[in-house]
């Protein structure tokens, strides 16, 4: 990276207006939504920020008042990406923005040991506009789906598009709707989870509902759809988006997701499932540029169907 405020770039003037401090990596995520707090917190780390004019740290409490500069670099290069033919299923696309339904066993960006057979492979080859929106390795992807959660996913085509969306996603204006066939049998026919998601105290690789600072709020809205003997089909609409939310609030109040190899125990089930029953239903938003309000739905997979006509034959 280049020195602060040297070569190509972006030098941001801020002010923090909020009465109540607030850590820096924190409230500049909030003001540039279109980077993600790992990218942010770089920058703070290579120097790019400075709080009335001393270079910040990223736990710097803000204070109302205080001035900010942040540098912004342009986007790093992507040489080890590289296009790959992957077939992508379009629900909706035009030149700022393309809906996909994800497949199951599909990662959405990729990590350090796995560069090729990705989602943002596939969008390279289909977009090749697309280095260099959002930063590196994640390229246009406004929110994620893990591998083996299938559905709706929008992926931004300009800077301008992603912002906006990445906004809509922050402030609920998008909505995401997802299905799911969960072990047992809840006794109210809808209700709300709300529980704080960390890091597991104990498994680091997975997350969990924790009561101690380093969660984060989590709120995830459910109602029955059909019950289905020991098993039960659920719909669930998002306040917030975290990591792995759906999976951890479900085993969290003991109705953990069909097929989860992470948060659900071992349990024999009527088909061999590729991944959890979890399907990302139907996607809403407005148009960035247009302001239309688009909602696109994603037909269930045909393991999905199979596994439910399994569940409904057995209680006839």
């Amino acid at each position: 990276m280049s020195a602060f405020g040297e070569g190509e770039g972006e030098l941001l003037a801020l002010t923090y207006p909020k009465p109540l401090p607030m850590r820096l990596d924190r409230w500049l995520v909030s003001q540039r939504p279109e980077q993600s707090r790992a990218r942010i917190q770089k920058f703070i780390d290579a120097g790019y920020v400075r709080v009335n004019g001393v270079t910040g740290r990223a736990k710097t409490p803000l204070r109302q008042h205080d001035g900010i500069e942040l540098w912004m670099p342009p986007p790093e290069p992507l040489p080890y990406l590289r296009p790959e033919p992957i077939p992508l299923d379009v629900l909706f696309e035009d030149e700022h923005l393309i809906v996909l339904n994800k497949p199951v066993g599909l990662t959405v960006h990729p990590a350090p040991g796995n560069k090729d057979g990705t989602l943002v492979n596939g969008l390279l080859h289909h977009c090749p506009d697309l280095p260099g929106i959002g930063g590196e390795m994640r390229p246009g992807i406004v929110h994620r789906l893990d591998k083996d959660t299938t559905g709706c996913i929008v992926v931004a085509k300009s800077q301008e598009a992603l912002v906006k969306l990445q906004v809509q996603i922050q402030k609920r204006i998008a909505s995401r709707e997802y299905l799911a066939v969960v072990h047992g049998q809840p006794a109210a026919d809808h209700g709300t989870i709300i529980g704080a998601i960390g890091r597991h105290p104990v498994d680091r690789k997975k997350y969990a509902v924790v009561s101690d600072a380093s969660g984060r709020h989590a709120c995830t809205h459910w109602r029955l759809v059909e019950r289905l003997g020991d098993y039960a089909l659920l719909r669930f609409k998002l306040d917030t988006g975290r990591t792995h939310q759906i999976r951890v609030h479900c085993a969290h109040v003991g109705h953990p997701i069909v097929g989860d190899a992470t948060y659900s125990r071992c349990r024999k089930l009527p088909i061999e499932l590729p991944g959890q029953a979890l399907h990302a239903v139907e996607l809403g938003l407005d148009h960035p540029i247009s302001g239309e309000r688009l909602v696109c739905e994603a037909p269930l997979p045909p393991v999905f169907e199979l596994l439910l006509a399994k569940l409904r034959r057995r209680l006839s």
